[in-house]
């Protein structure tokens, strides 16, 4: 995947250093790869990354376009930590069906398989977009933008966010989020007949309810407003159907 860049973070402190600052619990990696995200002190998305156990190293796995930013935002927060932040020229490869050995599940879905940090190859000829639209999961830079909270996200849903592991940046906005309201507005699922850009304006009777991403099948992924997704919405050309579900 030449689209990915792994840095490397190394150093005695190093998953205490991130422990205070993503979303989700660190102590995760025995298990295997943490899927998490880094905010802003308001709660907003800056970039989403896995983190991948390695021999006296943590590898963060991110968008290639998001590499060097995460790295000085990482940097910022260091101080006096015993950590060092690097890149590296690791390739990322994945593959649909239980991990092979050497190799990790995705922690987000079982549908997206295993990913793999040894320089094997990724398995050809598999529709990634299809299969984010099928289960609704967000991508860097097109569904997650800077404008995006985590769980309008579904990050919850995706395994990015703990609840339970103490604070974070960002911490005290998703945990109100969580616990004093239900979410008025987030990504969900819908049908789709026709086609539009992404990004484009979902409309109902002429109010805004929304915007529609990615696109495959008849299905997309939309951003909506729930209290006016209902009926016939429109998105340009296309026909827009919310079934209620995310």
């Amino acid at each position: 995947m030449t689209d990915r860049t792994v840095l490397k973070i190394t150093g005695a402190d190093r998953e205490s250093f991130l422990q205070g600052l993503v979303t989700n619990d660190v102590t995760g990696l025995k298990d295997g790869l943490v899927y998490a995200a880094l905010l802003t002190p308001q709660g907003k998305y800056l970039a989403d990354f896995f983190l991948v156990p390695a021999d006296a190293a943590v590898l963060v796995d991110v968008s290639t376009p998001l590499a060097q930013s995460l790295a000085q935002r990482l940097n910022m927060y260091k101080l006096r930590a015993d950590v060092t932040i690097e890149a590296t020229e690791i390739t990322p490869a994945r593959g649909l069906g239980p991990a092979p050995d050497g190799a990790f599940a995705d922690p987000r879905h079982t549908a997206l398989g295993w990913r793999a940090y040894d320089g094997r190859a990724s398995d050809a000829d598999v529709d990634w977009e299809a299969i984010r639209v099928a289960h609704c999961i967000p991508e860097t830079g097109i569904e997650l933008t800077t404008d995006s909270y985590i769980l309008e996200a579904g990050f919850e849903r995706l395994n990015g966010v703990d609840f339970r592991k103490g604070c974070y940046v960002g911490q005290e906005v998703t945990a109100r989020m969580k616990h004093k309201t239900a979410l008025k507005k987030g990504l969900a699922s819908v049908s789709v007949d026709g086609a539009a850009p992404v990004g484009s304006a979902i409309t109902r009777d002429g109010k805004s309810v929304g915007s529609l991403f990615t696109q495959s099948g008849g299905k997309a992924i939309a951003y909506l407003r729930f209290d006016r997704a209902a009926g016939d919405m429109t998105a340009g050309p296309a026909r827009v159907v919310w079934d209620g579900s995310v």
